[in-house]
């Protein structure tokens, strides 16, 4: 995507060929910041911070961090410790597994002399798989919103409700859940996108307005609860979200608040679709309310808030009552039978069983 004009990945080689260098997410959308990963704790941090997040973009970051690691220390114990290092920073999104595992079983047979290299060449190459895979979900996803678009009257935007961010901040590039939004504005389909705050940490205010700012899409931003009401009265005509693990039966995890945004979908006949890149599918799962581990994540987040104050600083202040405690469950699963469809790089298809093993015969699911 585009950033003032210059292509931009979220996560590249250094020029110096000894870091990475990601965007700060957490400094968006007041400044454009970069930060240098240059060691295995650095990459850990990035991920529990969520310097970077997202489930693709953090599967990326701990490949990358597998490398740096491993530049410093390629014996066996020291892969293991790395591995184990960046599974532990984030325990929902599938991804980071994927992705460590992936670089673990490519570089373990192999010479220790040569795995640092070997490692670097398999984080380039999930880097632009992602993208790949992100482009494939644009394809199978634009002709849904070309659909729409043919039965509006003329002059009439598509209306797109998306929830936290699910877009190229989130990945490598192209993003999932908007990346369809972008092929159908770029083919020039009129859209306008009904974007959620995503309390508490309002990455869809944050992140995908300024995504979205950033592209020229119209976009407006609203409250959380607001969804349902505009559901109601006909403003919407799809749902897009994305996904940080989706069982094989269909049952997708993602963002809290997804699953009442599903609800209101499901009560209203709102088409609610799940863009899920193969990766973020775990083959392993099959009942996703029972199985997925729900991340718990800081009070702080839901207690706090940050912003930019009239005179240009960025500020942290406080929103409960002192001695009021907060929870934070940071995920939450919607059931297949509420998902209209999933949208993958290999097409759509009905969130069940049967649709995704035709849609990947070449996964070994589960029994």
């Amino acid at each position: 995507m585009n950033i003032s004009g210059r292509p931009t990945r979220t996560i590249w080689p250094s020029a110096d060929g000894v870091a990475v260098e990601i965007i700060d997410q957490t400094r968006l959308p007041h400044a454009f910041v970069t930060a240098r990963l240059a060691t295995l704790d650095d990459a850990a941090h990035a991920i529990r911070a969520m310097l970077v997040r997202g489930a693709p973009l953090i599967g990326a970051t701990a490949a990358w961090g597998l490398w740096l690691a491993l530049r410093a220390d390629a014996s066996d114990a020291a892969l293991a410790r790395a591995h184990a290092t960046l599974l532990a920073t984030r325990p929902t999104a599938v991804n980071l597994r994927w992705a460590l595992d992936r670089v673990r079983a490519h570089v373990a047979p192999l010479a220790p002399a040569a795995r640092a290299a070997a490692s670097h060449r398999l984080a380039r190459e999930i880097c632009d798989e992602d993208v790949a895979l992100n482009r494939g979900i644009a394809t199978a996803g634009l002709p849904l919103l070309r659909a729409i678009a043919a039965h509006k009257p003329p002059g009439q935007p598509v209306n797109v409700l998306t929830h936290c961010n699910a877009g190229w901040l989130a990945t490598v590039d192209v993003g999932t859940a908007t990346a369809a939004i972008y092929a159908a504005h770029d083919a020039g389909i009129a859209l306008h996108v009904w974007v959620d705050e995503t309390r508490p940490r309002n990455q869809g205010a944050s992140l995908t307005a300024w995504e979205l700012l950033n592209h020229g899409v119209p976009h407006t931003v609203i409250a959380d609860n607001a969804g349902g009401h505009l559901m109601q009265h006909g403003k919407v005509d799809l749902v897009i979200v994305g996904t940080d693990r989706t069982t094989a039966t269909g049952d997708v995890c993602n963002k809290i608040g997804t699953y009442l945004k599903a609800l209101a979908a499901y009560d209203n006949r709102v088409p609610f679709y799940v863009a899920a890149p193969s990766p973020s599918i775990d083959w392993t799962l099959h009942d996703g309310l029972r199985e997925i581990p729900i991340e718990e994540r800081s009070a702080r987040e839901v207690t706090h808030l940050t912003g930019r104050l009239p005179d240009g600083t960025v500020a942290t202040v406080a929103l409960l009552p002192d001695g009021s405690r907060a929870a934070n469950p940071a995920f939450d699963v919607t059931p297949a039978r509420l998902v209209t469809g999933l949208i993958t790089e290999r097409g759509v298809c009905a969130a069940n069983a049967a649709a995704l093993r035709a849609l990947f015969p070449d996964q070994v699911m589960a029994t």
